[in-house]
């Protein structure tokens, strides 16, 4: 079947919407010939005549003839469409699938950060909300064994270098220390709040092999609280609540590659999984992963490694291959 010229498509949006599907969907089809048009949505498509028929008036568009078929679809139906196209038509479809990749893009977080709390070293830090109105939270004990970034995120997100110029300030390093050493002494702070697991500690020096030639590396940050719950699983637990609705209090770490996009990061050690005693446990797996959904549904994005995987002796390579594909996704 022949097509004529396609016309030159604007860039894809950030975010797809009803509307720019539909636009999408219109600027691939138009590729074929107006009679071609009718034989693609009705024979090989297969789609549902539209009610009182397509315009059939002499002067109608290509582009009214589609309208006609796809008036009223919601953006999951159209986004089904444009797979059936994607794959079913020999027609240039790049455009098209460009937006398939956006639509089926994790979500974004909402807001912006406020509280970056982490690399704890001792107790964990008791939160209040001193402002309920304007979120803002005050560490009322145990703040000298965190750290809290309270700067606002620049829009493409946490780079070492934003991270290093904020422990200067914060330590007041005099003028004449170097960034090297700023960063070589931040990089000793975070990674004391791993001091009792070796395996999250391989994951952080792996990571931070990739400041020394460029600190506009986004920062990996280790052991940064996201919500807080101050009754204990087994205050909970008496008061026949459960272990509670905030089951991870703490992720192991965090990428903030923009104000939007954000990435967790665990490892999964035997108490994920297992009680005690070394028994399966399916009621801590079930918790993990029903954790690991509310992340997701929130707009994070979740990569797990298992504790034995980073112990094997080809652990650093996968490792630096997992966070050049990351920050590849990331551009």
């Amino acid at each position: 079947m022949d097509v004529t010229d396609v016309v030159t498509r604007p860039a894809p949006p950030h975010k797809v919407s009803e509307r720019t599907m539909r636009v999408a969907l219109e600027e691939t089809l138009m590729a074929y010939t107006r009679v071609d048009l009718e034989l693609v949505l009705a024979d090989e498509l297969r789609l549902d005549p539209p009610e009182g028929g397509p315009p059939t008036a002499q002067g109608s568009t290509k582009r009214a003839l589609i309208d006609s078929y796809i008036n009223g679809w919601n953006l999951p139906r159209m986004a089904g469409l444009a797979r059936r196209i994607c794959t079913e038509l020999d027609i240039p479809t790049e455009h098209l699938q460009r937006m398939l990749e956006i639509y089926d893009a994790p979500a974004s977080v909402r807001g912006q950060p406020k509280n970056l709390i982490f690399a704890a070293t001792g107790p964990k830090p008791d939160l209040v909300l001193r402002d309920a109105v304007n979120n803002d939270v005050e560490i009322a004990r145990n703040a000298d064994s965190c750290l809290v970034y309270s700067d606002a995120l620049p829009a493409d997100g946490l780079r070492f270098a934003t991270l290093v110029a904020w422990w200067r300030q914060h330590e007041s390093f005099p003028d004449c220390t170097g960034d090297r050493e700023v960063g070589l002494d931040l990089h000793r702070r975070l990674r004391a709040s791993l001091t009792r697991n070796p395996v999250e500690e391989k994951v952080l020096d792996a990571y931070a092999r990739r400041y020394r030639d460029d600190f506009t590396v986004h920062a990996l940050i280790p052991q940064v609280y996201l919500h807080y719950d101050p009754a204990t699983v087994r205050q909970r637990e008496r008061l026949g609540h459960g272990p509670g609705p905030l089951a991870r209090q703490r992720m192991d770490f965090l990428i903030l590659f923009s104000n939007r996009r954000r990435v967790v990061i665990e490892v999964d050690g035997r108490q994920h999984y297992a009680s005690a005693d070394g028994t399966a446990s399916p009621q801590l797996y079930a918790q993990m992963v029903a954790e690991d959904r509310r992340l997701r549904l929130a707009g994070y994005e979740v990569y797990r490694f298992g504790g034995a995987e980073l112990m094997s002796a080809s652990a650093e390579q996968m490792l630096d291959t997992f966070f050049t594909d990351l920050a590849t996704l990331a551009s």
